[in-house]
Protein backbone atom coordinates (compact mmCIF):
# COMPACT_ATOMS: atom_id res chain seq x y z
CA UNK A 1 0.00 0.00 0.00
CA UNK A 2 0.80 3.46 -1.10
CA UNK A 3 2.30 5.52 2.38
CA UNK A 4 0.66 9.44 2.43
CA UNK A 5 3.56 11.12 1.13
CA UNK A 6 3.18 8.63 -2.20
CA UNK A 7 -0.72 9.86 -2.11
CA UNK A 8 0.43 13.55 -1.79
CA UNK A 9 2.74 13.61 -4.40
CA UNK A 10 0.38 11.49 -6.95
CA UNK A 11 -1.84 14.10 -5.86
CA UNK A 12 0.30 17.31 -6.83
CA UNK A 13 1.01 15.60 -10.13
CA UNK A 14 -2.67 15.08 -11.10
CA UNK A 15 -3.33 18.89 -9.92
CA UNK A 16 -0.38 20.26 -11.81
CA UNK A 17 -1.19 18.26 -14.91
CA UNK A 18 -4.90 19.15 -14.68
CA UNK A 19 -3.47 23.23 -14.88
CA UNK A 20 -1.05 23.05 -17.41
CA UNK A 21 -4.01 21.81 -19.05
CA UNK A 22 -6.46 24.35 -18.28
CA UNK A 23 -3.55 26.80 -19.32
CA UNK A 24 -3.42 25.39 -22.99
CA UNK A 25 -6.70 26.56 -23.50
CA UNK A 26 -6.28 30.25 -22.36
CA UNK A 27 -5.55 32.75 -25.52
CA UNK A 28 -2.18 34.93 -24.81
CA UNK A 29 -3.88 38.23 -22.57
CA UNK A 30 -2.79 41.73 -21.88
CA UNK A 31 -2.94 42.25 -17.67
CA UNK A 32 -3.79 45.82 -16.05
CA UNK A 33 -0.13 46.20 -13.83
CA UNK A 34 -1.63 49.09 -11.34
CA UNK A 35 -4.22 51.80 -10.79
CA UNK A 36 -7.98 51.32 -10.95
CA UNK A 37 -7.96 48.54 -13.54
CA UNK A 38 -5.24 46.51 -11.76
CA UNK A 39 -5.54 42.86 -12.65
CA UNK A 40 -7.82 42.96 -15.46
CA UNK A 41 -6.88 40.92 -18.07
CA UNK A 42 -7.79 41.37 -21.81
CA UNK A 43 -7.80 38.31 -23.94
CA UNK A 44 -5.93 38.85 -27.09
CA UNK A 45 -8.38 36.46 -28.79
CA UNK A 46 -8.55 37.73 -32.29
CA UNK A 47 -5.70 37.94 -35.25
CA UNK A 48 -5.41 42.16 -34.87
CA UNK A 49 -5.94 43.40 -31.71
CA UNK A 50 -6.21 47.34 -31.58
CA UNK A 51 -6.37 49.39 -28.63
CA UNK A 52 -6.75 53.04 -27.84
CA UNK A 53 -10.02 55.60 -26.26
CA UNK A 54 -11.76 55.01 -29.09
CA UNK A 55 -15.07 52.19 -28.36
CA UNK A 56 -14.63 50.32 -31.98
CA UNK A 57 -11.35 49.54 -30.77
CA UNK A 58 -11.04 45.69 -29.55
CA UNK A 59 -9.68 46.30 -26.37
CA UNK A 60 -10.80 50.41 -25.15
CA UNK A 61 -9.36 52.15 -22.26
CA UNK A 62 -10.71 55.89 -21.78
CA UNK A 63 -7.75 57.39 -19.80
CA UNK A 64 -5.63 60.56 -20.06
CA UNK A 65 -2.62 60.48 -22.86
CA UNK A 66 -4.40 57.40 -24.83
CA UNK A 67 -4.88 57.98 -28.21
CA UNK A 68 -7.96 56.90 -29.73
CA UNK A 69 -5.86 54.25 -31.40
CA UNK A 70 -2.73 54.20 -29.74
CA UNK A 71 -1.15 50.79 -30.47
CA UNK A 72 -1.67 47.72 -32.65
CA UNK A 73 -0.87 43.64 -31.89
CA UNK A 74 -1.24 41.19 -34.59
CA UNK A 75 -0.75 37.32 -34.03
CA UNK A 76 2.18 35.18 -35.95
CA UNK A 77 2.15 31.82 -35.36
CA UNK A 78 3.19 31.83 -31.44
CA UNK A 79 3.45 35.29 -30.48
CA UNK A 80 1.85 39.01 -31.22
CA UNK A 81 4.21 41.88 -32.69
CA UNK A 82 3.05 44.99 -31.43
CA UNK A 83 3.54 48.52 -33.09
CA UNK A 84 2.53 51.95 -32.44
CA UNK A 85 -0.64 53.34 -34.28
CA UNK A 86 0.43 57.10 -34.52
CA UNK A 87 -0.23 57.67 -31.31
CA UNK A 88 0.41 61.22 -29.87
CA UNK A 89 2.13 60.10 -26.79
CA UNK A 90 3.77 56.88 -28.10
CA UNK A 91 4.10 53.67 -26.74
CA UNK A 92 7.02 52.13 -24.82
CA UNK A 93 8.06 48.15 -24.52
CA UNK A 94 10.10 47.76 -21.91
CA UNK A 95 10.97 51.88 -20.87
CA UNK A 96 11.72 52.40 -24.50
CA UNK A 97 9.77 54.25 -26.84
CA UNK A 98 8.46 51.92 -29.76
CA UNK A 99 10.05 52.09 -33.25
CA UNK A 100 9.20 49.93 -36.10
CA UNK A 101 7.56 46.25 -35.34
CA UNK A 102 8.64 44.14 -32.45
CA UNK A 103 7.46 40.44 -31.13
CA UNK A 104 6.31 40.50 -27.70
CA UNK A 105 7.79 38.04 -25.14
CA UNK A 106 5.96 36.66 -21.70
CA UNK A 107 6.37 39.82 -19.22
CA UNK A 108 6.93 42.24 -21.70
CA UNK A 109 5.39 45.83 -20.20
CA UNK A 110 3.61 48.06 -22.05
CA UNK A 111 3.48 51.48 -21.52
CA UNK A 112 0.47 53.78 -23.23
CA UNK A 113 0.14 57.45 -20.84
CA UNK A 114 -0.12 56.33 -16.96
CA UNK A 115 -1.39 52.44 -17.93
CA UNK A 116 1.04 49.31 -17.60
CA UNK A 117 0.30 46.37 -19.57
CA UNK A 118 2.25 43.05 -18.97
CA UNK A 119 2.02 40.60 -21.77
CA UNK A 120 0.97 36.95 -21.12
CA UNK A 121 1.78 34.67 -23.94
CA UNK A 122 -1.12 31.83 -24.64
CA UNK A 123 -0.92 28.90 -22.67
CA UNK A 124 0.73 30.40 -20.09
CA UNK A 125 0.46 28.97 -16.48
CA UNK A 126 0.66 32.05 -14.83
CA UNK A 127 -2.25 33.26 -16.20
CA UNK A 128 -4.75 31.13 -13.61
CA UNK A 129 -3.57 32.55 -11.14
CA UNK A 130 -4.47 36.27 -12.26
CA UNK A 131 -7.56 34.93 -13.34
CA UNK A 132 -7.95 33.60 -10.00
CA UNK A 133 -7.24 37.27 -8.68
CA UNK A 134 -9.48 38.44 -10.96
CA UNK A 135 -12.44 36.47 -10.49
CA UNK A 136 -12.26 37.42 -6.52
CA UNK A 137 -12.24 40.97 -7.19
CA UNK A 138 -15.09 40.86 -9.48
CA UNK A 139 -17.44 38.43 -7.72
CA UNK A 140 -19.80 38.79 -4.71
CA UNK A 141 -18.92 36.59 -2.50
CA UNK A 142 -22.35 35.64 -1.31
CA UNK A 143 -24.06 35.82 -4.96
CA UNK A 144 -21.65 34.80 -7.38
CA UNK A 145 -22.78 38.20 -9.19
CA UNK A 146 -20.51 40.76 -10.37
CA UNK A 147 -19.64 43.75 -8.23
CA UNK A 148 -20.90 47.34 -8.50
CA UNK A 149 -17.56 48.25 -9.67
CA UNK A 150 -17.41 45.99 -12.27
CA UNK A 151 -20.67 46.48 -13.61
CA UNK A 152 -19.91 50.28 -13.55
CA UNK A 153 -16.96 50.30 -15.55
CA UNK A 154 -18.96 47.96 -18.15
CA UNK A 155 -21.50 50.44 -18.06
CA UNK A 156 -19.98 53.43 -18.97
CA UNK A 157 -18.24 51.29 -21.87
CA UNK A 158 -21.31 49.88 -23.04
CA UNK A 159 -22.80 53.34 -23.28
CA UNK A 160 -19.86 55.00 -25.16
CA UNK A 161 -20.27 52.00 -28.10
CA UNK A 162 -24.08 52.48 -28.39
CA UNK A 163 -23.18 56.65 -28.63
CA UNK A 164 -20.82 55.39 -31.24
CA UNK A 165 -22.39 53.08 -33.23
CA UNK A 166 -26.25 53.76 -32.03
CA UNK A 167 -26.94 50.08 -31.26
CA UNK A 168 -29.51 49.54 -28.39
CA UNK A 169 -28.82 49.25 -25.15
CA UNK A 170 -31.27 48.45 -21.82
CA UNK A 171 -30.70 48.26 -17.82
CA UNK A 172 -32.90 46.66 -15.77
CA UNK A 173 -32.97 47.60 -12.13
CA UNK A 174 -34.21 45.37 -9.52
CA UNK A 175 -35.12 45.91 -5.53
CA UNK A 176 -36.65 43.26 -3.58
CA UNK A 177 -39.62 44.38 -1.77
CA UNK A 178 -39.86 45.03 1.92
CA UNK A 179 -36.46 43.52 2.59
CA UNK A 180 -35.81 44.94 5.70
CA UNK A 181 -39.07 43.40 7.25
CA UNK A 182 -37.64 40.22 6.15
CA UNK A 183 -34.73 40.56 7.60
CA UNK A 184 -36.23 41.85 10.94
CA UNK A 185 -38.73 38.87 11.00
CA UNK A 186 -36.88 35.92 10.15
CA UNK A 187 -33.10 37.05 10.80
CA UNK A 188 -29.74 38.02 8.42
CA UNK A 189 -29.59 34.30 7.73
CA UNK A 190 -32.37 34.44 5.99
CA UNK A 191 -32.15 37.36 4.26
CA UNK A 192 -28.69 36.22 2.86
CA UNK A 193 -30.11 32.53 1.84
CA UNK A 194 -33.12 35.08 -0.62
CA UNK A 195 -29.94 36.95 -2.03
CA UNK A 196 -28.14 33.82 -2.98
CA UNK A 197 -31.35 31.85 -4.43
CA UNK A 198 -32.54 34.96 -6.00
CA UNK A 199 -29.18 35.02 -7.64
CA UNK A 200 -28.94 31.73 -8.68
CA UNK A 201 -32.72 31.70 -10.34
CA UNK A 202 -31.93 34.92 -12.25
CA UNK A 203 -28.60 33.59 -13.66
CA UNK A 204 -30.02 30.41 -14.72
CA UNK A 205 -33.74 31.63 -16.19
CA UNK A 206 -32.94 35.52 -17.16
CA UNK A 207 -29.62 35.61 -17.96
CA UNK A 208 -28.25 35.68 -21.84
CA UNK A 209 -24.73 35.13 -22.15
CA UNK A 210 -23.53 38.69 -23.03
CA UNK A 211 -25.17 40.57 -20.19
CA UNK A 212 -23.67 41.53 -17.26
CA UNK A 213 -25.92 40.45 -14.00
CA UNK A 214 -24.55 42.30 -10.54
CA UNK A 215 -25.20 42.69 -7.33
CA UNK A 216 -25.10 46.73 -7.21
CA UNK A 217 -25.40 46.94 -3.35
CA UNK A 218 -27.67 45.56 -0.33
CA UNK A 219 -30.71 43.79 -2.35
CA UNK A 220 -30.75 45.80 -5.53
CA UNK A 221 -29.60 43.77 -8.87
CA UNK A 222 -28.94 45.25 -12.07
CA UNK A 223 -28.65 43.49 -15.52
CA UNK A 224 -26.92 45.50 -18.28
CA UNK A 225 -28.74 44.33 -21.76
CA UNK A 226 -26.46 45.18 -24.58
CA UNK A 227 -28.27 44.72 -27.88
CA UNK A 228 -31.51 44.86 -26.27
CA UNK A 229 -34.49 47.64 -27.14
CA UNK A 230 -36.67 48.74 -24.20
CA UNK A 231 -39.62 46.36 -25.48
CA UNK A 232 -37.46 42.63 -25.08
CA UNK A 233 -36.37 44.69 -22.00
CA UNK A 234 -39.36 44.72 -20.13
CA UNK A 235 -40.56 40.97 -21.46
CA UNK A 236 -37.32 40.08 -20.01
CA UNK A 237 -37.76 41.46 -17.18
CA UNK A 238 -41.16 40.67 -16.50
CA UNK A 239 -40.52 37.41 -16.99
CA UNK A 240 -37.93 37.61 -14.17
CA UNK A 241 -40.62 38.98 -12.04
CA UNK A 242 -43.24 36.39 -12.51
CA UNK A 243 -40.29 34.03 -11.75
CA UNK A 244 -39.36 35.10 -8.53
CA UNK A 245 -42.98 35.95 -7.58
CA UNK A 246 -44.17 32.47 -8.16
CA UNK A 247 -40.78 30.65 -6.73
CA UNK A 248 -40.83 29.07 -3.25
CA UNK A 249 -38.20 30.17 -1.13
CA UNK A 250 -38.08 28.10 2.00
CA UNK A 251 -35.86 28.49 4.66
CA UNK A 252 -35.49 26.48 8.28
CA UNK A 253 -39.23 25.09 7.05
CA UNK A 254 -40.25 28.63 6.18
CA UNK A 255 -41.85 30.15 3.30
CA UNK A 256 -40.58 33.40 3.01
CA UNK A 257 -42.94 36.49 1.57
CA UNK A 258 -40.33 37.43 -1.49
CA UNK A 259 -41.41 39.95 -4.13
CA UNK A 260 -39.35 42.09 -6.71
CA UNK A 261 -39.91 45.79 -7.83
CA UNK A 262 -38.35 46.28 -11.39
CA UNK A 263 -37.21 49.78 -13.66
CA UNK A 264 -35.74 49.69 -16.76
CA UNK A 265 -34.24 51.99 -19.15
CA UNK A 266 -32.39 52.27 -22.24
CA UNK A 267 -29.64 54.08 -24.47
CA UNK A 268 -31.23 56.69 -26.00
CA UNK A 269 -30.96 61.13 -26.27
CA UNK A 270 -29.77 62.32 -23.19
CA UNK A 271 -27.89 59.58 -21.73
CA UNK A 272 -24.48 60.53 -22.13
CA UNK A 273 -22.99 57.90 -19.41
CA UNK A 274 -23.28 55.28 -17.24
CA UNK A 275 -24.64 56.89 -14.37
CA UNK A 276 -27.36 58.64 -16.79
CA UNK A 277 -28.76 55.39 -17.89
CA UNK A 278 -28.48 54.26 -14.07
CA UNK A 279 -30.86 57.33 -13.15
CA UNK A 280 -33.27 56.67 -15.97
CA UNK A 281 -33.89 52.78 -14.53
CA UNK A 282 -33.80 54.00 -10.70
CA UNK A 283 -36.61 56.20 -11.96
CA UNK A 284 -38.16 53.36 -13.29
CA UNK A 285 -37.86 51.40 -9.98
CA UNK A 286 -39.41 54.56 -7.97
CA UNK A 287 -42.56 54.54 -9.71
CA UNK A 288 -42.82 50.43 -9.55
CA UNK A 289 -42.46 51.23 -5.74
CA UNK A 290 -44.79 53.73 -5.54
CA UNK A 291 -47.63 52.24 -7.53
CA UNK A 292 -47.61 48.89 -5.33
CA UNK A 293 -44.58 47.25 -6.01
CA UNK A 294 -43.95 43.60 -7.54
CA UNK A 295 -44.15 45.36 -11.02
CA UNK A 296 -41.79 46.47 -14.02
CA UNK A 297 -41.93 50.39 -15.23
CA UNK A 298 -39.81 51.15 -17.70
CA UNK A 299 -38.55 55.53 -17.77
CA UNK A 300 -40.74 58.02 -19.49
CA UNK A 301 -39.29 61.45 -20.08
Amino acid sequence: MADDTTIVITDIRKALATADMEAKQKPAALLVVGGELNGTIFDLDKNTVVVGRSAENQISLEFHGISRQHFKLTATDDSFTIKDAGSRNGTFLNNKKLEGEKELKKGDIIKIGKLALKFIPCGDPERLTYDKLQHAANTDGLTGCFTKTYFNNAQDNHVKKSKLTGKPLSLILMDIDHFKNLNDSFGHDAGDFVLKEMAGLIREHGVRENDIFARYGGEEFVILLPLTNLKQAFDIAERIRKLIDKHKFIYDNKELPVAISIGIADYRKGVNNGVDLFKRADTALYKSKECGRNQVNFFRE
